[in-house]
């Protein structure tokens, strides 16, 4: 459907004037940018953009991915047009319990893709969702081809990962990939030229992209843009919108107020500009704002109809491709579905006495076999934190075989857990990532936003704890466990622990927390030992079986007849220096437990009687970490103490640096028996 400029720009008006009065109303948001990019969004969603409007979850939709979260007056309203929200919920904007958040939140029945709000990693997660795309169709065809857009800010370019993003796009040529970009000169605090003078055009087109420059605020030149970007081929498109922030607003005496920063981040009004003026400027009704026009309405009503006949003859194409394809069409049920095939668990041969990351290879390469819409991703570490154990049973992604499993985004740990959450945004993908886990701190903010959304990306984080050794404290994690953990504590809006985080104590434990990570729907975090670790011993029965309790979070690996006398507990390797020392004690005579701990969210899921089974309150507790001490605190109460790090590590040898630090089973003998003193 091609409209004229002038309905196109009565459309955008419409917006306009939604956008500022949600604004005001709420007296909190941000006017002046969605004000700016009304055009190109009418265009994009009266003319290019394809869905069904009766279902938003239709999986060979094209998906619109918001970068700049604070423009979400502007995607409210073009919602609210094509009847995914009421004129009510945008009066409600920014409000308790309403559906129109400050920064869009992930809805799918309201045709919201993705939660955005932190600037870069909307547009990052789209190209995790452009790669996805292409995956699908390199497996399926053609017949479910779709496009992912993106709408960036001048802030969403400035930010770091867009870097990333315009690399790895233009490195695999992702032509499915059209990004806007929304080119106002007008930043939150200052002008765009106040800060950055780069040619934002060379810099694309030298990453590979195709670069459109335009009137950002003109239909037809968006229209041609947009023609251009779809029909490309072999190159993502970056639409250079050159917009007005503000577009319409006026002052007080009937002046122009456009291209202000004031109206960035404020009503209008606080800006200076006049609302009743601004309104009626745009062609609206000053004392009634919430209003969508009736043409509007006819323009929108007319658009759903012609979605339904794409969606329907869209619909015929599948179902001929499944009759014709019927095993293709099972596979394609199950992959978006998201149920797994049988894996045999207790069977997989990790080896004995190894690294976990090690073992976690070796589940890795079962996986690569038997679950075949498994992406996984490395930072350029792939042979050190082992993910090359699913390199070597699949092959990597490149511009010429989208179908391939292992994406090598290079140094670049942000974007690339960005990617990973724009994947299982997408569907159809079980998406991991790994890097050592000192680089997790690249990674948090892409973490927090896939804890928000609760999406299941597995981050696999390698080198635990000080024994990296030589490379030195820039490398040895000590905090970050304690970080890490925070996010057990944290619930998302579904009130469950919003990340799970798993530090196994030896091999058949990593083999148990992959089973717990590939069954769970929340984001999981692997933390992984560079160095060998003894295996756990067996309360008599099979260590594999054992170890599968590690879904309980916290379990006994070594007990005694009776009350013990002390608990030992920790996670990751410290649990086989506490039976070293365990055995230690009992020469002694002390009645010692040891407990291995890979989940304490996990663990306080349970029960209170499972917990207390485990952890009996009036025990003595001693807990060991690698990390700060405060990584176990809460475990160990008052009924005992924590040994662990109050400072940065130090380049040596891992063996000569937990001597030097006191991680041994006889230091454990020793603190314990001095505690029991107490």
């Amino acid at each position: 459907m091609s409209t004229t400029n002038s309905k196109l720009t009565r459309v955008a008006d419409n917006i306009r004037i939604l956008s500022a009065a949600m604004v005001e109303k709420a007296k909190s948001g941000h006017p002046g940018g969605a004000m700016g990019g009304a055009d190109f969004i009418t265009v994009l969603f009266t003319e290019f953009l394809r869905y069904d409007p009766d279902n938003m979850a239709y999986p060979y939709r094209d998906r619109f991915f918001l970068d700049p979260g604070h423009m979400s007056p502007m995607l409210y309203s073009v919602l609210a047009l094509a009847g995914y929200f009421t004129l009510d919920e945008l009066k409600d904007f920014r409000q308790w319990g309403s559906p129109t958040p400050g920064h869009p939140e992930r809805d799918l029945k309201r045709a919201i893709e993705n939660t955005s709000g932190p600037l870069g990693q909307g547009h990052a997660m789209a190209l995790g969702a452009a790669i996805a795309e292409r995956f699908m169709v390199e497996r399926f065809g053609e017949w479910m081809a779709h496009k992912t857009f993106a709408f960036i800010s001048d802030g969403g370019i400035q930010e770091e990962v867009s870097q990333g993003v315009g690399r790895i796009a233009g490195h695999l040529g992702l032509h499915n990939f059209i990004m806007f970009y929304d080119s106002n000169n007008i930043q939150l605090s200052t002008k765009v030229d106040e800060v950055s003078t780069e040619d934002i055009v060379a810099k694309y087109e030298a990453w590979g992209w195709n670069v459109i420059s335009i009137d950002g605020n003109d239909g037809g030149e968006i229209r041609m843009a947009l023609t251009r970007a779809v029909n490309e081929t072999e190159k993502p498109t970056l639409i250079v919108g050159h917009t007005v922030m503000g577009k319409g607003a006026l002052g007080k005496e009937g002046e122009s107020f456009e291209n202000k920063v004031s109206t960035h981040g404020q009503p209008l009004t606080a800006a200076g500009a006049d609302i009743a003026k601004t309104v009626a400027n745009l062609g609206g009704d000053p004392e009634n704002p919430f209003v969508i026009f009736d043409d509007v309405k006819k323009l929108y009503a007319e658009r759903a109809a012609e979605l339904r006949k794409w969606v329907a003859l869209r619909r015929e194409e599948e179902k001929s491709w499944a009759a014709a394809n019927g095993e293709l069409a099972e596979k394609l049920d199950q992959f978006l579905s998201g149920k797994l095939p049988a894996i045999d668990y207790l069977g997989i041969k990790c080896g004995e006495n190894v690294a976990t990351r090690a073992a976690s290879a070796a589940v890795l390469g079962v996986l690569a076999e038997k679950v075949e819409n498994m992406i996984v991703a490395s930072a350029d570490l792939s042979n050190s934190d082992k993910t090359d154990g699913f390199l070597k049973k699949t092959r990597a992604i490149s511009k010429e075989d989208m179908g391939g499993r292992f994406l090598q985004p290079g140094v670049c740990e942000f974007t690339m857990a960005c990617i990973m959450n724009g994947m299982a945004l997408h569907g159809g993908i079980i998406p991991a990532c790994g890097t050592f886990f000192v680089f997790s701190d690249y990674m948090k903010p892409a973490l927090r936003l896939s804890a928000l959304m609760r999406l299941p990306v597995k981050f696999i984080w390698t080198h635990d704890s000080f024994r990296v050794g030589e490379d030195g404290p820039t490398h040895q994690p000590v905090e970050h466990e304690a970080q890490l953990r925070l996010m057990e504590q944290l619930r998302n809006h579904e009130g469950e622990r919003s990340v799970v985080v798993l530090r196994p104590a030896d091999a058949r434990e990593t083999v148990a927390a992959w089973k717990i990570a590939m069954e769970e729907q929340r984001p999981t975090a692997l933390v992984l030992s560079r160095q060998n670790i003894k295996d756990l011993p067996t309360l008599g029965g099979s260590r594999a079986e054992e170890a599968m309790q590690a879904v309980k979070g916290a379990y006994i690996v070594m007990d005694c007849e009776g009350k013990p006398d002390v608990i030992l507990l920790a996670s990751g390797s410290e649990v086989a220096t506490l039976v070293d020392g365990a055995e230690k004690l009992k020469a002694d005579g002390v009645k010692v437990r040891v407990v291995s701990v890979p989940s304490e969210g996990l663990f306080r899921d349970q029960s209170a009687e499972y917990q207390q089974s485990v952890l009996p309150a009036g025990v003595p507790k001693f807990g060991l970490t690698s990390g700060l001490p405060v990584t176990l605190a809460g475990l160990v109460g008052c009924d005992g103490e924590v040994f662990g790090l109050d400072h940065f590590g130090y380049s040596a040898p891992a063996g000569v640096l937990d001597g030097k630090f006191g991680f041994s089973g006889e230091n454990v003998y020793n603190r314990v028996k001095a505690m029991l003193k107490k």
